[in-house]
């Protein structure tokens, strides 16, 4: 018996689960970093030279000659009072984080309704990534209206068997598939949540690129809202941070205990320019990246088929937005395997995103859109999904 198969019979000595899904996480991130051919590029994913280049246009947005800022006035203002206009509210509030924003938004509300219940989706990101943090922190008592792979329908809102003080509706719902509602459904479930007498707010933290959607601006869209959070970098590539937009009244509250929770930071104008500078460059492309992105889906959805893949879907099937979900009847890590095996061999990276596993022989990942990806045709999008299934299904 050889010394190599006498090693592979204790398991001490093979490597792990766990090693294995971090080393092809490695691989995965340095096949996107490395291919000549993406769909998009997010900031996260770039290195810090690459991430400090953006404010070397930041004196086209904003006059570098103007003092810094302390503790949120300068820049900060400025950023705020664009935001506002963009919304057509009456005031804006720079936050560090989303998490607490929204907290902050929601406890403010409860005070004003004497109702600290909040209804609001299963699959909205506080009852999924932030540890509890309405209930653990902030005094809030989330409820789920429903956790169906869609937003609450207004009969889900209207019959809901416990008063709540606020709706919060995530738009679109990332984790369902960055799902969106109709514009009818959407203004039926703010009147149904106003005949409860409840507030409403907009998780929008992607609600940039909702407009193609509901074919109405901005102003339109949060205008059905009590208020409204926005994300500087999950659209527009900023540093971070966003904002909390409504009354004046709720604002200058939110501004309280935004404070209290530890936001009120000395300085933020790299933030505050990089968000500038992503209203500026970002924002109007967004239509032009939801378009495209309809074009992506459609050419792999048909490039999955021409390859022999027996199931596959896009979901939605034309995307709300510039982001969308992929579906494979592949269990998460062959199908990774399969995704960075392809970038590493032809420097051409379809899916740079990770895979969850939903069931046995089954997966998804995502698929954003954003500028490097309206260089991508049809034909080539079709393209690279078969040598994609080339390494999925090595008998194809």
């Amino acid at each position: 018996m050889s010394d190599t198969t006498r090693q592979s019979e204790h398991p001490q000595d093979q490597t792990s689960d766990e090693e294995r899904r971090k080393q092809l996480r490695e691989r995965r991130i340095a096949a996107q970093r490395s291919a000549q051919r993406v769909f998009a590029r997010h900031g996260f994913q770039k290195t810090l030279q690459e991430r400090l280049a953006l404010l070397d246009v930041a004196k086209d947005v904003y006059d570098l000659d103007e003092p810094s800022d302390i503790y949120g006035n300068g820049v900060v203002e400025v950023l705020e009072e664009k935001v506002t206009a963009l919304f057509g509210l009456e005031a804006a509030a720079f936050f560090p984080t989303g998490t607490m924003a929204q907290q902050v938004a929601l406890r403010c509300w409860a005070a004003h309704t004497g109702n600290a219940t909040v209804a609001l989706h299963a699959l909205s990101h506080p009852e999924v990534h932030e540890r509890n943090a309405f209930s653990q922190v902030s005094g809030l008592r989330p409820v789920r209206v429903t956790s169906e792979p869609r937003l609450p329908t207004a009969a889900e809102v209207r019959d809901f068997e416990e008063p709540f003080g606020a709706l919060m509706l995530e738009l679109p719902l990332r984790d369902a598939g960055f799902v969106l509602p109709t514009w009818e459904e959407l203004t039926e479930v703010v009147e149904a949540a106003r005949e409860r007498d409840a507030v409403v707010h907009f998780d929008g933290a992607r609600l940039w690129e909702s407009t193609v959607h509901f074919d109405r601006p901005l102003t339109e869209i949060a205008d059905l809202a009590d208020s409204v959070y926005v994300s500087f970098y999950k659209s527009l590539d900023g540093f971070g941070g966003g904002a909390l937009v409504g009354p004046k009244t709720l604002v200058e509250e939110a501004k309280v205990w935004r404070h209290r929770y530890g936001g009120q930071v000395f300085q933020q104008f790299p933030t505050a320019l990089s968000a500038l500078v992503g209203l500026e460059r970002e924002l109007p492309r967004l239509p032009e990246y939801v378009a495209h992105a309809r074009l992506v889906a459609t050419a792999l959805r048909e490039g999955f088929a021409r390859a022999g893949v027996p199931w596959a879907r896009v979901y939605p099937e034309v995307p709300h937005t510039h982001d969308f979900q992929v579906w494979l009847p592949y269990d998460a890590e062959v199908a990774m395997e399969a995704a960075v095996r392809t970038a590493e061999e032809t420097e051409t990276m379809l899916f740079a995103y990770g895979w969850d596993q939903k069931g046995p022989g089954l997966s998804f990942t995502e698929v954003h859109v954003r500028a490097p990806g309206l260089e991508w045709t049809a034909d080539e999008v079709k393209a690279a999904a078969t040598a994609f299934v080339r390494r999925l299904q090595p008998e194809v």
